[in-house]
């Protein structure tokens, strides 16, 4: 099973060679899982797709949507691309542990930004998204050292600058940069950095 929180408008269960037997789960809010639904009616996804209607900053709902689904597959992935960052650390803290009570969920796939990245990012469209309701906020200054006390153990960071010059799609400079070595443990304060990251729940032999 993979469990896609804060789904938002990804459409992977659709475009990706995924087995028809894998049970793909979308969280989000009701609103917007219903314009969802409407945009794409009449088309077909290649796996089982699920979605709930669901307020994940509702720790409470949060919980119990997360063993319903756990009582349903032996092994989790869970996926929360572009969800962290808007997350407080006690908040990320308390969705780390959540996952973690479960064994069955055996990976988290995350992205994570610098302190370095963030103070970028909110000089640049900072001011918008705040007052749009939603700043930015999580950029731990031990980067991936942040979720071990909370059951997650780094498997690896895959940056995405350095993605992205190999592809050729960025400016040269930036492809200069890409060049320099990746921060030990997604640790790199002043250095603008991102990286898509695998967690394992520690323990797990998945």
């Amino acid at each position: 099973m993979v469990i896609n929180l804060a789904a938002g408008l990804d459409t992977r269960p659709y475009r990706l060679a995924l087995p028809p037997s894998l049970q793909w789960i979308e969280i989000d809010l009701p609103d917007l899982l219903a314009y969802k639904e409407d945009v794409l009616r009449g088309e077909q996804p290649v796996c089982k797709l699920e979605r709930i209607a669901a307020d994940l900053g509702d720790a409470n709902a949060r919980r119990q949507v997360l063993a319903q689904l756990a009582a349903r597959a032996k092994q989790i992935v869970v996926v929360s691309e572009g969800l962290l960052i808007y997350l407080t650390d006690d908040e990320n803290a308390a969705l780390a542990t959540d996952l973690a009570a479960h064994e069955n969920i055996v990976s988290w796939i995350i992205d994570l930004v610098s302190p370095g990245l963030l103070k970028m990012l909110h000089k640049q469209v900072g001011g918008p998204l705040s007052e749009a309701g939603a700043p930015l906020k999580f950029a731990p200054a031990n980067g991936l050292k942040f979720f071990a006390p909370f059951g997650w153990q780094a498997v690896s960071a895959r940056q995405m600058l350095k993605f992205a010059a190999q592809h050729k799609r960025v400016s040269w400079l930036l492809r200069l940069i890409a060049r320099l070595p990746d921060p030990k443990d997604g640790v790199a304060e002043s250095r603008p950095w991102s990286a898509v990251c695998l967690l394992r729940r520690q323990g797990s032999v998945a």
